[in-house]
């Protein structure tokens, strides 16, 4: 049971990124937007991308589950704060959605984190 619970984690979290992406990487107004109001269009922008994408992948492969979650967490913290501290809850009249998928990332990937948790030696990590 524990393993399709991380799985099922692992996935939605994954999914919610790779999800994100196309409006990162197409300019989308909104996206560009955002980034502006943070002063990181539009390196902020492709750069975070670039690094949502790469985590997604080490989420979706079980071996680095554990690495994908731990940077996931870090970029929904800053997600997270952002939106308290700078863009407001609300975005352009989202309703909250991007805030709460931000939450949802970072509840799934903190699921994906304590069940793939084997210690903090980098060598339970590395083995076969």
């Amino acid at each position: 049971m524990k393993r399709y619970l991380e799985r099922a984690s692992a996935y939605l979290a994954a999914a919610i990124l790779l999800q994100t992406l196309y409006f990162k990487f197409t300019a989308h107004p909104d996206s560009v937007h955002l980034f502006s109001e943070l002063g990181l269009e539009p390196w902020g922008r492709i750069g975070l991308g670039v690094v949502e994408l790469i985590v997604a992948g080490f989420l979706i492969w079980k071996r680095t589950a554990f690495l994908g979650a731990v940077l996931a967490m870090d970029i929904m913290i800053g997600a997270v704060a952002s939106h308290i501290f700078v863009l407001g809850i609300d975005m352009n009249g989202d309703g909250g959605t991007l805030f709460s998928l931000a939450l949802v990332v970072f509840i799934s990937t903190a699921t994906v984190a304590r069940l793939n948790f084997k210690g903090w030696e980098l060598k339970n990590y590395l083995q076969p």
